[in-house]
């Protein structure tokens, strides 16, 4: 992979950026992030759906649970960008809209799509105030060093294989860096949580937190998370001792903590740590 890019000056100044675990049981989790996307007072703010289309009307089905969720969530008039498999996100997307959700689907391939826009995406939404929400693969592009997918460190299992998001070896990449920490979803139903310990540990992140579905994570511009909706989110951090070793503390609705939004200054080069980032 390229070496990291530095993370965006304009991170500092962003609006909350919302992590959603994935699950459809709970709406709610979206409030917040509705909250923050006001348009034009008087208006119904629109909200960008960027979707991975693996065409054939799977772009149009996934859009439609996405939009029947929003509306039931809040006033708004969501908007579909689908993106078909191998092709880039174009950042003109989000220009005219009040809110940007990146949806569900395979993690690699998103991380593909908005390869070419890491450091432009960030600033145009830091400029124009529009709030990032991310929902399962869109939660984890929201980080510096996004954890894609694998389920085996050094061929060892830590996770089930089903979850490896169509790789073997764990894999780190380059993330939008709108959060100041790795993020896993479908902690607990899909027990991701081992990889993200792995990945801390082995890419010596500062810290990482792997959020259950049908439940979300807001992280404000200063690095303070809240949490809310039906699950917990798992903060997990290197342990004080240097041995290898992790701490690993959860977090459920109405709780808060913080993060340092100077760790995104602080990540190991990626591309040193015995290329396991596929």
């Amino acid at each position: 992979m390229d070496q990291p890019s530095e993370p965006s000056q304009a991170s500092a100044s962003l609006p909350s950026t919302f992590l959603i675990g994935g699950g459809w049981d709970h709406p709610a989790v979206y409030d917040p992030f509705l909250r923050a996307a006001t348009g034009t007072p008087g208006s119904t703010p629109r909200v960008a759906c960027v979707i991975l289309d693996e065409g054939e009307g799977d772009g149009e089905r996934q859009f439609a649970r996405y939009d029947e969720v929003l509306r039931s969530a809040g006033d708004c008039t969501p908007v579909p960008v689908l993106v078909p498999i191998g092709a880039r996100f174009d950042v003109g997307a989000a220009a005219d809209v009040d809110g940007l959700l990146v949806c569900g689907g395979l993690t690699p391939a998103y991380q593909d799509a908005f390869a070419e826009c890491l450091d432009r995406l960030p600033r145009l939404l830091a400029e124009r105030r529009i709030p990032y929400a991310g929902f399962s693969a869109g939660a984890a592009l929201a980080a510096r060093a996004a954890v894609v997918g694998g389920w085996l460190l050094d061929g060892v299992a830590v996770c089930p294989e089903d979850t490896g998001e169509d790789l073997d070896e764990i894999a780190v990449r380059d993330g939008l860096g709108l959060v100041p920490f790795a993020v896993d979803a479908h902690a607990a139903q899909w027990g991701t949580l081992p990889r993200l310990i792995a990945a801390v540990t082995r890419y010596r992140l500062p810290h990482g937190v792997a959020v259950d579905e049908n439940t979300l994570v807001e992280v404000a511009a200063d690095g303070r998370a809240h949490v809310s909706g039906l699950g917990r989110a798992h903060f997990v951090r290197p342990a004080d001792a240097g041995d290898g070793g992790v701490v690993v503390r959860s977090y459920g609705a109405g709780e808060s903590f913080l993060t340092g939004l100077d760790d995104l200054t602080d990540l190991t080069d990626l591309d040193d740590l015995n290329g396991l980032t596929g």
